[in-house]
């Protein structure tokens, strides 16, 4: 898989590490996959035959640092969330993790089609049934950025390479607005004591100044309680993702694809207020 940075925490050979995949994660930075795609971690998680693989495009070089980090270089901090990284894919028993190390201003190059090629090549090889990545509505620039390299990635293949399903989760915007019946959960409740402890080996970005991992678990018990209005507690910590398996035909707009969530949301406020007026 190219000379990227490749780990397998269970010493398998690479080539067969990532072709044993099932459930893939594709993101911008070191933590976001823990964030964003705990369910299939988990579902994975001692399993035989579900191998969950992760994907950082990103070289983190431009995280916030404060406390024991502040002196940080860009090079030093790069080097600190690699192994913070690979500790997370061991802890969660990863298929594997491969991490690209682009800067953020080549991913958010619409002119550089290497990213889009480096990660079809890694679609192709691991082949994997379900592909998680950003929603198309994060407000974070470089995850919007990588969303979009990953659908790039997915069009440049053959139709049978391609996964069933392409998910976008929630990191720095949640999907709470999205129209009820138009919300992928994502199950985040097995395994309580995995979850935390894949949020907290990344040290750098919580003594460095956020709290991803507090928040990361209040968004999934304040999703599994409000999910529903009308009933009992279904799920005990939810993620929210939509589908962008759309996305692959490359005659789909991906403009129009996340402007019509955001239109069918206007419409349901206005139908509900409409209502009782």
């Amino acid at each position: 898989m190219n000379t990227w940075n490749v780990y397998v925490p269970d010493a398998v050979p690479e080539k067969e590490a990532v072709a044993r995949t099932t459930h893939l994660a594709i993101s911008a930075h070191q933590d976001d996959i823990e964030f964003m795609a705990y369910a299939p971690i988990a579902e994975c998680f001692g399993s035989k035959d579900k191998w969950f693989g992760a994907v950082v495009v990103t070289d983190g070089a431009g995280s916030p640092r404060s406390g024991l980090y502040a002196g940080y270089t860009d090079e030093e901090m790069k080097a600190v969330r690699i192994v913070e990284q690979q500790k997370a894919a061991f802890v969660g028993e990863y298929g594997f993790l491969a991490m690209l190390a682009h800067p953020s201003g080549e991913v958010k190059d619409a002119r550089n089609d290497k990213v889009a090629e480096e990660l079809a090549a890694v679609i192709r090889a691991a082949k994997p049934k379900y592909l998680y990545t950003h929603n198309l509505a994060d407000k974070h620039e470089t995850h919007v950025a990588v969303a979009l390299k990953v659908i790039a990635a997915l069009r440049m293949l053959k139709p049978e390479e391609r996964p069933e399903k392409v998910y976008g989760c929630e990191v720095w915007r949640d999907l709470d607005w999205v129209c009820d019946d138009e919300k992928i959960f994502l199950d985040c409740g097995a395994h309580p004591n995995l979850m935390r402890c894949l949020s907290a080996v990344f040290d750098s970005q919580i003594v460095g100044g956020k709290r991803y991992d507090l928040a990361a678990e209040g968004r999934r018990l304040a999703n599994a309680t409000f999910s529903a209005s009308h009933a009992c507690d279904t799920y005990s910590a939810l993620n929210y993702a939509m589908d962008l398996t759309p996305l692959m035909d490359e005659k789909t707009d991906i403009v129009s694809f996340i402007a019509g969530y955001i239109d069918r949301f206007k419409a349901s406020v206005a139908q509900t207020l409409e209502k009782f007026m």
